[in-house]
C-alpha cells in the first residue's frame, strides 16, 4: 500500500460518526488538493470496509457515490442514516453534516 492511500485511510478513519467529508476535502487534508479522484480510487479498494468508514465520503455537492464500492448508493445512504445523517434525494446537506476540522 502506498503512502497516499495510507494517508487517505488515516483521514477517513477519523471522520466522526454523523459527519461527512468530500473527496476533495480528504485530498486537501492529505496535502494533495488536486487528487480527489485518487481519493475515490483509494476508497474503492478500501482494505478494511467497516473499519475505515468510506461511506462518510461524498461528492462536494453532498451527493452519494453511485458506484459506492461496498453495495451501491442505497447501502451508503443506509449507513449514513444509521449515524443520524439525513439523506434526501441521494444527497446530504454539506452545510449541516460536513466535518469542520
Amino acid at each position: 500500500m502506498n503512502d497516499f492511500y495510507k494517508a487517505v485511510y488515516g483521514v477517513v478513519s477519523n471522520i466522526p460518526r454523523g459527519k461527512v467529508l468530500s473527496y476533495g476535502d480528504v485530498a486537501r487534508l492529505v496535502g494533495r488538493p488536486r487528487s480527489a479522484r485518487q481519493v475515490g480510487w483509494a476508497l474503492h479498494v478500501n482494505p478494511q470496509p467497516g473499519v475505515i468508514p468510506c461511506h462518510r465520503v461524498v461528492f462536494k455537492d453532498g451527493k452519494l457515490a453511485s458506484g459506492f464500492a461496498f453495495g451501491g448508493m442505497e447501502v451508503q445512504a443506509a449507513l449514513l442514516e444509521e449515524e443520524g445523517v439525513e439523506v434526501f434525494d441521494g444527497a446530504v446537506d454539506m452545510n449541516k453534516y460536513r466535518w469542520k476540522i
